[in-house]
């Protein structure tokens, strides 16, 4: 199947982020808490997905979160603590870039926690998702899967355009490695982690337009009816003529040439 090409992706795109307007419409109305994990392998696509799902969303409301490696006094914390001070409020809508599943893959593989950590974890998991769906949080798991050809695709172009390469880091490429590694942590993960209270979307993503639609449309498919009535909007007319403020104009920049070769 050929990629999806740009033009074809905003067209389908569009009807979809009226429905997340609507989603945070009535998410702001109903007080509901709306949080969703974006998991997946290093360059699977997580970034972009979550900025077409919040692009047209009040950022004070939806916010994204993605949060750096912890410092030495989080690292002596119960493990969900730093990621349980970004859990939503009512009426908030928070995309999590990555989340407490940190453990179960980058810290599992790359050794950056014991096996005990690691297993407690896996133990620990479900039981934390219990307490935040029956709280009444709406949570919402998605794994973006994608192969390790396109995946080399996709390091190689970090590599090459400078506008991308903060997101090759070295852990990145140590990742690159351990690509057999990462499935088995994925798969342990899933069998530990898949319940019926919070359960797993795997997405394909070696296309990610096409992935960042079948996504978006299975979100939004499996929130309750979101409809809400708004009431209309009405601008009054002004007392007046409508005045001009002074100001400081900034003259533009003169025209710069441009090197031919």
């Amino acid at each position: 199947m050929a990629k999806l090409k740009r033009k074809p992706y905003e067209r389908l795109l569009q009807p979809m982020q009226l429905e997340l307007a609507q989603m945070a419409r009535w998410a702001q109305h109903s007080g509901q808490r709306i949080l969703v994990l974006f998991e997946g392998r290093d360059t699977a696509g997580k970034g972009g997905v979550i900025q077409d799902i919040a692009r047209h969303l009040n950022p004070r409301q939806c916010r994204v979160v993605a949060l750096p490696k912890p410092n030495d006094r989080e690292s002596s914390q119960w493990y969900f603590q730093r990621h349980v001070a970004h859990l939503p409020a009512a009426g908030e809508i928070v995309l999590m870039d990555r989340s407490w599943y940190n453990r179960a893959g980058v810290e599992k593989v790359m050794g950056y926690c014991s096996q005990a950590q690691y297993h407690a974890f896996l133990k620990h998991t479900p039981m934390f998702e219990q307490l935040l769906v029956d709280d009444g949080i709406l949570l919402f798991k998605y794994w973006l899967c994608v192969d390790q050809e396109p995946q080399e695709k996709r390091f190689a172009q970090r590599r090459d355009d400078p506008l991308k390469g903060w997101k090759l880091s070295p852990v990145d490429l140590q990742s690159r490695q351990a690509y057999s590694e990462y499935t088995a942590a994925r798969e342990a993960m899933l069998q530990a982690t898949h319940r019926p209270h919070a359960p797993w979307t795997l997405v394909e993503f070696n296309d990610q337009k096409r992935g960042r639609l079948t996504l978006i449309r299975n979100l939004l498919d499996r929130l309750p009816d979101t409809r809400i009535d708004d009431p209309p909007v009405e601008l009054p007319p002004l007392p007046g003529k409508p005045k001009k403020e002074k100001y400081s104009v900034v003259k533009p920049l003169p025209s710069i040439p441009i090197a031919t070769t």
